[in-house]
């Protein structure tokens, strides 16, 4: 069965996004302003901590870079921690739709 997690923050005018889809292949894609910038894809589950980068598109571009990892607990078994400009900001999860 697969699981889905997202996690979302707004950050200087900015969206950042990192959707996780697990299963027997875990897909993970980052995505700023709408617009995907990073993907992983493993079979299997996923080893973590896992980061992804990219940057904001401000003059000049700022660079970021999300780490997944797991919690240990059922109900929330990620956390996703967004690092910007020397800063570490825990992205909070969205609820399923």
């Amino acid at each position: 069965m697969r699981q889905r997690h997202s996690f979302h923050v707004d950050q200087g005018g900015h969206s950042v996004t990192v959707n996780v889809r697990s299963g027997w292949i875990t897909e993970t894609e980052l995505l700023v302003d709408g617009k995907e910038c990073a993907f992983h894809r493993v079979h299997g589950h996923g080893s973590y901590p896992m980061t992804l980068s990219s940057q904001l598109a401000d003059e000049p571009p700022r660079p970021l870079a999300v780490t997944l990892d797991r919690t240990g607990k059922a109900e929330h078994p990620l956390s996703c921690v967004l690092a910007l400009a020397g800063a570490e900001l825990p992205m909070p999860e969205r609820t399923a739709r």
